[in-house]
């Protein structure tokens, strides 16, 4: 009777074990941080977005085969440490730019998250024989003067444009600079200019998307414009009208350069550059 209760015993603490074992489990699995929300970081005011275009070198495919293959796998190693605080987007370049075979944006709420990341990613084989050709930072913020209180109509328009093409293929990044007369103009009047500057646009936005970044202070710019479309033509044509307004006048830099590449995974776009 004594050996019976003592099996009974034992079953009972092992499967109080095995129950606080798992509710441990469950509890650290419900702790550990959750990845960056997508949806929520590419809508909100006050993101960092980072963007580096590469070039890779050479020497890289002087590397074994299976060295180049095992690439893919060490980035995405990196990107799925960094996930809780950065998300990345990759594109390649190779074929549409000469300074360049792929570019990435990368958001955060932190730059310093982003930084932590970007020297992650260039300890990897594929990263150390990257050379970087261009690296611009910028941040989103809410609408300057097309806003509500300032534009009704247009912001109501500028709003309410939704993108109806398909899935879009190509991204563009586009960076801009304003001269020193810009600045120096009234609210006033600098919003006359963006809404002249909007008006011919609202027609192209059902086929394009577009994205503002502000990087005065932060670069070597004042503006990074980023674009997803799958109508190269309509593309063609918002940079038309674009071209036609008299804000330009304002303008020292707009592009040099433009990059523009195919929208694709972070792994699709190692294995394409790595002959794998």
């Amino acid at each position: 009777m004594k050996r019976i209760s003592l099996m009974f015993l034992t079953a009972g603490l092992l499967l109080a074990s095995g129950s606080t074992l798992a509710q441990q489990a469950a509890a650290d699995k419900a702790a550990a941080p959750a990845p960056v929300d997508r949806a929520k970081i590419l809508t909100a005011p006050g993101v960092f977005g980072n963007f580096s275009t590469y070039k890779v070198r050479s020497d890289y495919y002087k590397l074994s085969s299976a060295e180049r293959k095992g690439a893919a796998a060490e980035v995405m190693a990196v990107v799925e440490k960094h996930k809780t605080s950065v998300i990345v987007d990759a594109y390649l370049t190779r074929g549409f730019e000469s300074q360049s075979d792929y570019f990435l944006r990368v958001h955060s709420y932190d730059m310093a998250a982003t930084q932590a990341f970007l020297v992650d990613f260039r300890a990897t084989r594929f990263g150390m024989y990257s050379d970087v050709t261009e690296q611009l930072v910028g941040m989103t913020k809410p609408l300057n003067y097309v806003t509500k209180d300032k534009s009704p109509g247009l912001n109501a328009g500028l709003t309410g444009a939704t993108y109806q093409g398909s899935a879009p293929r190509y991204a563009f990044m586009i960076p801009v600079k304003k001269n020193a007369e810009w600045w120096n103009l009234s609210d006033a009047q600098r919003l006359k200019e963006i809404e002249t500057h909007t008006i011919p646009t609202l027609g192209n936005l059902v086929d394009v998307k577009r994205k503002l970044y502000h990087s005065t202070g932060l670069d070597d710019t004042d503006f990074i414009t980023y674009f997803e479309t799958n109508d190269l033509g309509s593309f063609n044509n918002l940079m038309l009208a674009l071209a036609k307004v008299p804000e330009n006048k304002y303008h020292v830099r707009w592009g040099s350069p433009t990059v523009m590449g195919t929208i694709q995974t972070f792994e699709n776009v190692v294995k394409a550059l790595s002959g794998s």
